[in-house]
């Protein structure tokens, strides 16, 4: 019983440990959701303005763009997959990892070949593991991402669609990440980023854009070269709102994963607590009854 009720104490001071452990990435987690929220609403309004403006230009200029236009001189097709650098968020990592193995699979089936690019330490260490090739990787950039670090993945991918003479490119350009809805509620998406398509003069993206009709533009020098300037500048920010986006997912995630964890943690405190009471409760009865038995044998000696 001695036995039993140390090991019980030593659980309890363990689980108590990770108690706190769970506690603190839960409050950290809560502390830096609130400017990752921030920072992804702020971007909106430039996103919703380069997109316009690629609209407007795209919508009243015949011109063909080399980022606007299908590729058929290749099946290679890239895929930039968005991730966690650091565990403890739950299930993030493995979701928006699980959405791209499927893209991928549904990509392979249609007989293209897959580039993969990937930012985030979980995802790397997924595909290093099993051997899968990575074009591309960036870590300690996943709860934080920086305008640098945008802008050279999506260079890194530009360059990818639209490479110099005599080196192959890619035919699409895929991105998988994870849309922030709400504190509860995130979910993984895919967005074709390359090459950019128009619809009834509006640039496909994933974001809800209620602006009024576009109104006509002259444009200077020429509406080639102001889509040579702007369609880079689109991806950059696009890129940007996407690694936003995923980072709030992420620390919403954690958030929640961690509050999680503490009750768990707390419920098996109680549990060992109950079951440490009740051998020390045990070996009471048992020196009680060897006690009792001594007299006894004692009185009838």
């Amino acid at each position: 019983m001695a036995g039993s009720q140390r090991v019980f104490r030593q659980r309890i001071r363990s689980t108590r440990a990770l108690s706190k452990m769970f506690r603190a990435q839960e409050l950290i987690a809560a502390s830096r959701i609130g400017k990752a929220r921030d920072r992804m609403q702020h971007a909106n309004p430039y996103s919703r303005a380069i997109t316009r403006a690629v609209s407007a230009v795209a919508s009243h200029s015949n011109v063909t763009h080399h980022l606007l236009t299908e590729r058929a001189d290749t099946n290679r097709v890239a895929v930039l997959l968005i991730a966690s650098d650091r565990g403890m968020a739950g299930a993030y990592s493995a979701t928006v990892i699980r959405e791209t193995e499927r893209l991928i699979g549904r990509l392979g089936d249609a007989g293209k070949q897959v580039d993969l690019y990937v930012s985030g330490r979980r995802a790397i260490a997924y595909y290093q593991f099993r051997g899968r090739p990575l074009v591309g990787q960036w870590q300690a950039v996943s709860d934080a991402p920086t305008v640098e670090i945008a802008n050279e993945i999506a260079d890194e991918l530009l360059e990818a669609f639209d490479p110099p003479e005599g080196v192959a490119g890619v035919a699409e350009v895929h991105i998988v990440y994870t849309h922030f809805v709400n504190m509860v509620t995130q979910r993984p998406q895919i967005v074709r980023m390359l090459p950019l398509e128009i619809v009834e003069g509006v640039v496909e993206h994933d974001g809800d854009d209620d602006s009024p009709p576009l109104p006509l533009y002259e444009f200077e020098p020429s509406s080639d070269a102001v889509l040579d300037e702007l369609l880079p500048r689109y991806v950059r920010s696009r890129i940007f709102a996407c690694m936003l986006q995923a980072a709030a997912s992420e620390l919403a995630s954690r958030q929640r994963a961690m509050h999680t964890a503490t009750e768990n943690a707390e419920d098996l405190i109680r549990t060992y607590t109950r079951l440490a009471n009740q051998a020390r409760q045990g070996e009471i009865t048992q020196e009680i009854s060897e006690i009792v038995s001594g007299a006894d044998a004692l009185a009838a000696s």
